[in-house]
């Protein structure tokens, strides 16, 4: 009579890739920020920055990158916009950083042309390691509502420098300040969302010829 085996071999189960998100505070005597995001979400985003500008472009980060984004922040906006705006960019740069770890598996190339109305930005952009920001926004207005548009470089120039990107922004076209920075944010977006995606030639190598990024 055969007996069951009672011990069956059971197959290896795929290895799952490792989860690509990453939570991040960062408190000073000006602010205090936690952003917490997800690379491989869906684009639902929760923004609490105290800039209601500011809110709307992370907004357009997160559903145009397919980004999971939660950002909370306070800071000393009765002075005015610019640390809170700066160390948001910062924190937002850091929790990229950790999310991508070290890079490996990645496109690390992301580019993309984003119409809105008149306005008409370029961006590109490259995982390096190198942090560079070349913007070439020209915005009409100082304003758009209370935000201070001067605060869009001061924005990149932050997550750039703490995500370890070089960034190239161009306006090829637009003269609405809103349209002009809500078209270079969506962009941004796409890029990023494309040099973050994995690339299956990859096989989980690290986008570079030197082997590090």
């Amino acid at each position: 009579m055969q007996t069951r085996d009672r011990n069956p071999q059971t197959l290896p189960t795929p290895e799952q890739p490792p989860a690509r998100t990453a939570t991040l505070r960062r408190t000073t005597g000006e602010t205090d920020v936690q952003v917490t995001l997800n690379l491989d979400g869906t684009g639902t985003c929760t923004a609490q920055t105290g800039i209601p500008f500011l809110d709307h472009m992370l907004h357009q980060i997160a559903s145009h990158g397919l980004i999971d984004l939660d950002v909370r922040a306070t800071g000393d906006i009765e002075i005015d916009d610019h640390h809170t705006n700066e160390d948001v960019g910062i924190t937002l740069g850091q929790a990229l950083a950790k999310a991508l770890s070290d890079r490996k598996g990645i496109v690390r190339f992301g580019h993309f042309i984003a119409p809105l109305d008149e306005a008409l930005i370029q961006v590109a952009l490259d995982f390096s390691g190198r942090p560079h920001l070349s913007y070439g926004l020209q915005i009409p207005t100082q304003r758009v509502g209370t935000y201070d548009t001067q605060l869009v470089r001061e924005f990149f120039a932050a997550l750039v420098n703490h995500s370890q990107i070089t960034l190239h922004i161009r306006q090829l076209d637009g003269i609405n300040s809103h349209h002009i920075i809500e078209a270079t944010f969506k962009a941004f977006a796409r890029a990023l969302r494309m040099a973050t995606e994995i690339d299956p030639r990859r096989a989980g190598s690290i986008p570079s010829s030197k082997g590090v990024l």
